[in-house]
């Protein structure tokens, strides 16, 4: 009985650490950042946009913020967005506040100078669904 027992908890820490090597390996294929937006830039927030992430960073030296949607899956085209701009209300987002297209690495960077303000950020990848923070990083 007692053999039979250490047996049971064998095979079920076996499947526990299992389980651990799987999810490691799942997540270091998430994207991480690639620095596009250049030297001097820090990443101050992320989010997951479907397959790809969307990373805001902030250069305090110069006071800019930059947005880049980097893909999950490096290589494979498909639709992905960054946007920036100021916080702002309305649901209107200028041309100049995003990159938008069929990319296979990343869209983005894209640039604004936010120093004293909140913006808003977000992004997509291979997804009809934008995800946006709104009124975040205010300073």
């Amino acid at each position: 009985m007692r053999m039979r027992r250490l047996c049971s908890i064998a095979a079920t820490l076996g499947l526990a650490v299992a389980g651990l090597a799987v999810s490691a390996s799942t997540a270091s294929a998430a994207a991480s950042y690639n620095g596009a937006c250049g030297s001097g830039y820090g990443v101050i927030g992320s989010k997951y946009v479907g397959d790809g992430r969307t990373f805001l960073t902030y250069n305090s030296s110069t006071g800019y913020n930059c947005v880049v949607t980097v893909s999950d899956t490096p290589g494979v085209a498909m639709y992905m967005e960054a946007r920036l701009r100021l916080h702002r209300t309305d649901t209107v987002w200028k041309a100049s506040e995003m990159d938008t297209g069929t990319y296979t690495q990343y869209a983005g960077p894209v640039y604004l100078y936010a120093k004293g303000s909140c913006i808003d950020y977000g992004g997509a990848a291979n997804s009809s669904y934008t995800r946006i923070d709104y009124g975040v990083h205010c300073g």
